[in-house]
């Protein structure tokens, strides 16, 4: 799923088809635009020859959707495990084209995975395309890898110290200067890792390679010599030191903030313990994960030995970092020395830890999967919030922000919308969010459904009904609970933090509207029994009953006589 937000279009890639929706819903049934993308001819029967499954691997599934410029897309498919390339023309703005341009088509392998169900992260920038994926047909060689542009291709070597079964989640663009020069990609994933004479165990990694890295002249031709990682901890801390660990990455959203070079980057992370089952999301800084690869490099002198920091001399220019305005501008002129030691020393010391040391959300032993994360950044009363949505393997996407307060070490999870997205139980497989149309799409299988951000007219029509709903989207303008707005400040009220009415709606006629909210004669026969329905507005509000004994009247003036 891709939203063009300057096309203002809907981009989809199905199974041998793709899709284009207008965001203003403004077409009709006949308007919205289809590609039929099938294999190339014989791919399909071939695949079936080699044993694969023809309803789920031998099809052309879309894998990559991605804006190649203003006027065309660059689609990426699995091809009945033979994958292809092409670039969509979808226009200029404000024209609803959409084909394909047949002679664009070409091979895509190192662009795309052969196994539609194999995970996979791609990102274009620069005129580059930046993959991190499985590039053969047995699922073998493991790579991250630049194509396209002018610049020959660039992968990491097969050697599984750099990549060892990697599963990849994301991978993102981050500027370290400004000089562009010094951007470094980013990739998200897990592996399998050496833990010194135990049995291998799963870890979290963040790696990078720098955007001008060229390779080496003698070693390493046509390989990354920037390439470096480390790994991410999300761990809740328990007693006598022992720690909860969670390390099977699931999803990355990277939250751009006013300084491109410091976006804050969420994750959700899985257990992979036998004894319970447990979903948890940190937050890391970049500074952090910078700090980290400015650090020892880990070092290991043999099969039998126990992993420790570097401690010898580290050549010059410093491997993993690619900086113009220096001796070296080019890898390729790299002494040799430098290139096997980035060759041999891939992996840092130290391990990047999240803000606060403790993940801001846990959940455990649920029913369903937490499997993607998006997050916006809203403006509400007193500050900034990151409301965040979980999509789960059933349909449901968990609306949820995290609190902070006082000298609290754990924060306090505030579950905003409990949303059930599609009608059927299906996993989410893509979630976007649109903060100029306020909106989250989200795509299954089944179909692709648009979420609005905030839905506060829901929460009921009473001052103290909209406090307690804690939404930082939401605030009481003095006579209806809608968006926030920072400009009208007269009969605001918002009391994210600690969701007392009583403070903040005693000026806002708090009885006479709870009267006038919902009010109901019910009938009941003596020595029997009366439902008595009253369904809180939010997560947050509850609701208790009160039993009066003979005709009296109670402070809201219902009628409570028995």
């Amino acid at each position: 799923m891709f939203v063009d937000e300057y096309h203002e279009r809907l981009f989809l890639g199905g199974k041998d088809t793709l899709y284009s929706l207008r965001l203003d819903h403004t077409h009709s049934h006949n308007e919205v635009k289809e590609i039929h993308w099938p294999p190339s001819p014989g791919n399909r029967e071939e695949c079936v020859q080699k044993g694969k499954d023809p309803e789920t691997d031998c099809a052309n599934f879309v894998r990559l959707l991605q804006p190649f410029n203003r006027t065309h897309l660059l689609a990426c498919g699995t091809g009945a495990f033979q994958p292809v390339c092409v670039f969509i023309n979808v226009g200029h703005r404000g024209e609803h084209i959409f084909t394909l341009e047949r002679n664009s088509v070409e091979n895509g392998r190192g662009r795309c995975p052969h196994d539609p169900n194999m995970t996979f992260t791609s990102t274009f920038t620069g005129g580059e395309l930046y993959t991190g994926l499985t590039a053969d047909f047995l699922g073998r060689d493991s790579v991250i890898l630049r194509s396209m542009g002018s610049r020959p291709p660039m992968r990491t070597e097969t050697d599984q110290r750099l990549l060892h079964e990697p599963r990849f989640v994301g991978s993102h663009r981050i500027p370290d200067s400004e000089d562009s020069a010094d951007d470094k990609v980013y990739f998200f994933f897990t592996e399998r890792t050496d833990t010194g004479g135990r049995e291998e165990a799963i870890h979290s990694r963040v790696g990078r390679v720098c955007v001008n890295d060229a390779g080496g002249q003698r070693v390493l031709v046509n390989k990354w010599s920037s390439f470096i990682k480390a790994r991410l901890v999300c761990s809740v801390p328990g007693p006598h030191g022992i720690d909860t660990h969670f390390d099977q990455l699931e999803s990355v959203f990277l939250l751009r903030t006013k300084d491109e070079r410091n976006p804050e980057i969420y994750a959700i992370f899985s257990s992979i313990s036998n004894v319970f089952r447990g979903y948890a999301v940190c937050v890391y800084r970049m500074s952090d994960i910078r700090e980290v690869f400015n650090g020892p490099f880990a070092h290991k002198d043999g099969a039998d030995h126990q992993w420790g920091p570097y401690e010898g001399r580290v050549p010059y220019p410093r491997p993993g970092a690619v900086r113009r305005h220096t001796t070296h501008t080019h890898t390729d002129t790299f002494p040799d020395a430098v290139l096997q030691f980035a060759r041999s020393h891939p992996l840092m010391w130290r391990s990047v830890y999240p803000a606060g040391r403790r993940p801001v959300l846990l959940r455990v032993n649920t029913h369903y999967r937490l499997t993607h994360i998006a997050v916006d950044r809203t403006q509400a009363e007193d500050g900034a919030y990151d409301v965040m949505f979980l999509a789960t393997d059933v349909g449901k996407v968990l609306k949820v922000i995290s609190l902070h307060r006082g000298n609290m070490q754990t924060p306090e999870e505030v579950t905003l919308e409990d949303l059930q997205v599609f009608k059927v139980p299906t996993p989410v497989v893509s979630m976007e969010i649109s903060v100029k149309r306020q909106a989250l799409f989200v795509a299954a299988a089944v179909g692709v459904a648009q979420v609005r951000l905030h839905r506060c007219d829901l929460y009921g029509g009473v001052c103290a009904e909209c406090c307690l709903a804690r939404d930082p989207y939401c605030m009481w303008d003095g006579s209806a609970c809608v968006r926030f707005t920072p400009q009208k400040r007269r009969h605001r009220r918002q009391d994210i933090r600690h969701a007392d009415p009583a403070q903040q709606c005693t000026d806002q006629n708090l009885v006479e509207d709870l009267d006038a909210s919902d009010s109901r004669v019910t009938f009941g026969a003596e020595n029997n029994s009366t439902f008595l329905e009253c369904v809180p507005r939010s997560p947050q509000a509850s609701v208790s009953w009160r039993h009066q004994r003979g005709e009296q009247t109670d402070k809201v003036g219902r009628d409570v006589s028995t």
